[in-house]
């Protein structure tokens, strides 16, 4: 049978980004299942970071016209336009919409939230607006900037996966504009997975290392998110199933970074035989070229 997707599901230890903020106090993404509280990273907010790290959105253009919006036109497509490969809609005059060729779920905290709350303040700036201004720091504090701020944080291991349909990369059949080639193709595939290897995201102004702890994925013939539901990790202990030893045996391969990040790490070893992050990937690369006859 075919293949005609490119799945992963990826373990890995990151930030939540932030939702709803209340005065000076900022509160971490989450969701409730199972009577529980679970920190999240949205899948709009990974989507956005691939899309910038893997350079996709280095040719992006926008348009301002009651919104702001992707531009799309005859002649600038996701034939042509790497930045619309993510999907568009696009209101100026005519509506074109082209749904995205690569989807991702939110990024999901493998165990309940336990709040940890920092706190901050501005002072080394007030304190320096107030000997400016011959301001005292005690007595003029709202005169001076002075302000203290909390937030909630979030580092822990999640796990999200993301599918690229492989038949959809470098077309738009809003156009009548010939497709990309296949080299076109194949690179765009594989700048998207070099952003997945080597993820990071800027979180309070904090570089947050978001790499693949844990990954199992491959070429496969439906368009799914194949490994969503058999990886679970559960007090950092990876959750090694019948379920998912076969989906693996399905064309599949899994890389683990080794380091002691699950504290079953030999049995996963033992159990699931894993190559190494940079192996996987590099034998990736190696398929999606493979598939497009580069």
């Amino acid at each position: 049978m075919s293949k005609k997707a490119l799945t992963l599901t990826i373990v890995a230890n990151m930030t939540s980004n932030y939702g709803e903020g209340l005065g000076n106090i900022s509160s971490v993404q989450k969701i409730f299942r199972n009577g529980k509280t679970y920190a999240t990273r949205s899948r709009e907010s990974l989507k956005n970071a691939i899309m910038v790290q893997s350079g996709m959105y280095d040719d992006l253009q926008t348009s301002v016209d009651g919104a702001t919006q992707k531009l799309v036109a005859a002649d600038l497509n996701a034939t042509n336009c790497r930045a619309l490969e993510g999907g568009y809609m696009n209101t100026t005059g005519t509506t074109f919409k082209r749904n995205s060729s690569f989807y991702l779920t939110d990024a999901i905290a493998c165990d309940d939230f336990v709040n940890e709350t920092r706190f901050h303040n501005n002072l080394y700036l007030a304190s320096n607006f107030a000997k400016n201004n011959n301001l005292n720091i005690q007595t003029d504090a709202g005169k001076s900037g002075l302000m203290p701020y909390q937030y909630e944080f979030d580092k822990t291991m999640k796990i999200y996966s993301i599918t690229v349909d492989l038949d959809m990369i470098g077309k738009d059949e809003n156009f009548e504009t010939p497709e990309a080639d296949s080299k076109e193709k194949a690179d765009r595939v594989i700048s998207i997975l070099d952003a997945v290897e080597n993820l990071n995201l800027i979180v309070k102004g904090n570089l947050d290392n978001a790499e693949p702890l844990f990954v199992v994925g491959g070429l496969v013939d439906r368009k799914t998110h194949y490994f969503e539901n058999v990886v679970k990790v559960k007090e950092d202990k990876l959750l090694i199933t019948e379920d998912l030893k076969d989906r693996i045996k399905n064309g599949c391969n899994v890389a683990l970074l080794e380091g002691g990040n699950f504290k079953n790490e030999v049995e996963i070893k033992n159990e699931l035989t894993p190559i190494s992050v940079a192996k996987f990937f590099e034998d990736l690369r190696k398929q999606v070229n493979t598939y497009y006859g580069v």
